[in-house]
């Protein structure tokens, strides 16, 4: 059966968009703006002084906008000095050792409404300054400096320092602001040699190396070809369907002639324009989005329940949620392709959205010209990123203050009238807009419920996966909940999320199962059910499949799927091989290594994740667990004692550190430990589990009960506090209070063999 669902799945499908045939075989090379501009004047000179051509320059007098005649700026005890010196600019500030040091800046970065300032190191890397220009006009409050953490007191002593791993431009920013960006870091050196072939986001930067174009034009031009569609360009991004919009008369709203024929522009867009992450060094220009990068989710640190912005998200993850691009809208349905300009905002609606109907007050029932009355202050919250950089929600939304009554999402009236309470705005909306509108059915209802891990969670999740009328991401991402609630996680609902048409829901579907314990699930029927993952067309589906099976032994894995899990599993690999220069990357790394058994490889890329970043307490969690699982406990303990002195109040660290001492018998230097990581960390059950089991086994029941009932009730649908308190009851005499427990685990999971068996052992209630 496995090896039938694998037959055919290996070869990749075709982008929408990607070029069909080409004049020849020879990989295109990149040209440069001068090979395009020949043919392409009108375009080249839109594009100039747009902010994709401002991306980064030289640091000259005719790039520098601020004020470098000798200012400071005092900030968390610093003082630091901005300077001319021998026709160059320097900045005098606190260094990686927090003495003040004399650094030349090498490139500006970006340019409005903040221009930032690049510094060269020795080893390759460029660091961004944290003291910024804010280049608005004065009478915005701009033409100043500015520190982009002013509420934070941020030293050479903290991860977030600009001489450090989070603030470094190679592996932060580089892809998106120059074109044919090579990072060439070297791991073992520690080191980048980072190369592109132009410093700006330059025509290549979207539509791939031209160097087959460019032929081609000189061909037509010299009459050799004439009509070939095989024009070489590596990627289209224009629709070629002859779709074009048309104004329904009846809804006011247009809609297409014909659908789209290509995802590629959004896609490409998506590249830089998306809050995600490489999963391949090399960029190919004609593969989707999820071929080359991770797409992050609706996730609760990044977006609210309704998917507003919560995080700086970079757009598309609010634009694949909206109507508008279900419709087939495409970014330059309202941006300039090349200037990237707009027109005024509400005249760019006003081109699918007849005015008659939506520029009205019995629309909008606000004065017309007034903030109100406005397209995009109602449909396009901003929120201010980076102290005064304004980003609209690209999400086009309508507003919703009775999910904000419920759930306490945000939304644009109470934007507006921040004097005004959330009843006030959700009543006017229902006397303007009648309960219809309120009812309409939403995602943010299911994701909300599944956050907080609501007794409805499970059926409101599962529903809202299945619902193909609503955005891939927002199903995406209730699959990703599923870890938490294994009712949903069954083998059918998994199975449709699995195998649905929109790799995103795949993708949150294998995210989903990466929460259970692997063996439960790793069973002859979830090997079939992962069997096709294996071999998606799309990267990211079957680098996330591989690492599922990673640390299954092998001989428990079909020998057909096989061949198929090292071929994700080298994926997986070279993935974070893509990010070594990151600590995450280097942890991901050191996890593969240990399921592979080789502990060396493992130690030395905990290692080196330490030294990107020496706060990061999941490296010294992991190696402090490979430190045990090789007898070495004294290391260990040594470790975990280091990080503390770093990260007082980490508990993962607290937690593991109990662990360790456990293990020696110091059971009350254990039990201290173990107290301290459940109170700092109130919300992680397995902490709050695992003090209450260790009280318990020092006779201390009664508190261990008190420590699992709290967090019962903030978890209610934890299965291991249920199994904690099902059995320590017990052992305590409460034998009613076990089987209520009992009873509701075996709810929870009505297929776990343990849950039934503990039940029968306590008998009905």
């Amino acid at each position: 059966m496995i090896g039938a669902l694998l037959a055919g799945c290996g070869e990749k499908e075709r982008h929408a968009g990607q070029a069909d045939a080409r004049p020849d075989a020879t990989p295109a090379t990149f040209v440069g703006r001068e090979a395009c501009a020949r043919c392409h004047a009108r375009e080249t000179e839109a594009w100039r002084g747009s902010h994709h051509d401002l991306a980064m320059q030289e640091a000259t007098e005719e790039t520098m906008l601020a004020d470098f005649d000798d200012v400071t700026f005092d900030y968390a005890g610093t003082t630091s000095t901005f300077f001319r010196r021998d026709g160059g600019f320097f900045a005098r500030t606190d260094g990686r050792d927090g003495e003040l040091h004399e650094y030349r800046i090498a490139y500006t970065f970006g340019v409005e409404p903040l221009q930032q300032y690049l510094v060269s190191f020795p080893d390759g890397r460029y660091q961004a300054l944290p003291v910024v220009w804010d280049d608005r006009p004065a009478g915005d409050g701009g033409q100043r400096w500015v520190h982009l953490y002013p509420d934070e007191a941020i030293d050479h002593r903290d991860p977030l320092h600009w001489t450090g791993v989070y603030q470094n431009w190679n592996q932060m920013c580089a892809e998106c602001h120059s074109t044919n960006l090579v990072k060439g870091y070297d791991a073992e050196a520690d080191s980048y040699d980072t190369t592109w072939s132009e410093i700006d986001v330059s025509c290549e930067a979207c539509h791939g190396p031209g160097s087959a174009h460019a032929r081609w034009a000189a061909q037509i031009e010299a009459g050799e070809v004439a009509g070939d569609p095989a024009d070489g360009l590596v990627v289209k991004l224009k629709d070629e369907s002859g779709g074009v919009w048309e104004i329904n008369a009846d809804t006011g709203i247009a809609e297409r002639s014909a659908p789209l024929s290509s995802t590629a522009q959004v896609e490409s867009c998506g590249r830089c324009h998306a809050r995600r992450s490489p999963i391949t060094s090399d960029y190919e220009y004609d593969r989707p989005l999820l071929d080359t990068h991770r797409l992050a989710l609706l996730d609760e640190d990044l977006y609210h329940a309704d998917g507003h912005i919560l995080e700086e998200v970079y757009v598309y993850g609010s634009f694949v949620q909206s109507k508008m691009h279900g419709a087939g809208v495409v970014c330059t349905d309202c941006h300039d392709p090349h200037g990237l300009d707009i027109p005024v905002a509400d005249a760019a609606c006003a081109r699918c959205h007849l005015g008659a109907k939506f520029a009205a007050a019995s629309h909008h029932f606000h004065p017309p010209e007034s903030t109100g009355a406005s397209c995009v202050e109602c449909h396009m919250s901003s929120r201010t990123y980076m102290v005064v950089d304004g980003r609209r929600d690209h999400g086009f939304r309508v507003p919703r203050p009775d999910l904000s009554l419920e759930l306490g999402t945000p939304n644009a009236c109470n934007d507006c009238h921040d004097d005004r309470d959330v009843e006030w705005a959700a009543g006017a909306f229902a006397d303007w807009y009648g309960d219809v509108a309120s009812r309409r059915p939403h995602f943010a209802t299911a994701l909300a419920a599944g956050r907080r891990g609501a007794p409805e969670a499970r059926r409101l999740l599962a529903d809202l996966a299945a619902n193909p009328e609503m955005p891939g991401i927002a199903r995406g991402t209730a699959l990703s909940l599923a870890r938490q609630f294994p009712q949903l996680a069954d083998v059918e609902t998994l199975r449709y999320g699995l195998a649905d048409p929109d790799p995103i829901v795949r993708l949150g579907a294998l995210h989903g199962i990466e929460g259970l314990d692997p063996p439960r699930w790793a069973r002859p029927q979830w090997f079939e059910l992962l069997a096709p993952s294996l071999t998606d067309p799309v990267r990211a589906v079957r680098i996330a499949a591989g690492r599922l099976l990673a640390e299954v032994p092998r001989e428990r894995v079909p020998s057909e799927l096989l061949p198929a899990l090292s071929l994700a599993l080298a994926e997986y690999e070279d993935a974070q091989q893509a990010n070594a220069d990151r600590p995450d990357g280097q942890l991901n790394l050191g996890l593969v290594y240990s399921g592979q058994g080789r502990l060396d490889d493992a130690e030395r890329a905990y290692r080196r994740a330490l030294a990107l970043d020496p706060w990061f307490s999941p490296a010294f969690v992991n190696l402090a667990d490979l430190y045990r699982a090789t007898g070495r406990d004294a290391e260990a303990e040594a470790l975990l004692r280091e990080a503390i002195e770093l990260l007082p109040e980490d508990s993962g660290v607290r937690h593991s550190l109990g662990l360790a001492l456990v293990r020696q018998g110091r059971h009350p230097e254990a039990l201290d430990e173990l107290r301290r990581a459940a109170e700092l960390a109130p919300d992680q059950t397995r902490y709050a589990y695992v003090y209450g089991v260790a009280l318990h086994s020092l006779r201390e029941t009664t508190r261990a009960l008190q420590v699992l009932e709290a967090a019962h009730l903030r978890n209610p649908q934890d299965p291991e506090l249920l199994t904690g308190l099902a059995t320590i009851s017990r052992d305590a005499g409460r034998l009613e209070a076990a089987r209520d427990f009992a009873r509701k685990l075996l709810d929870l999971r009505p297929e776990d063999p343990g849950a039934a068996q503990l039940a029968a052992e306590l008998g009905p209630p």
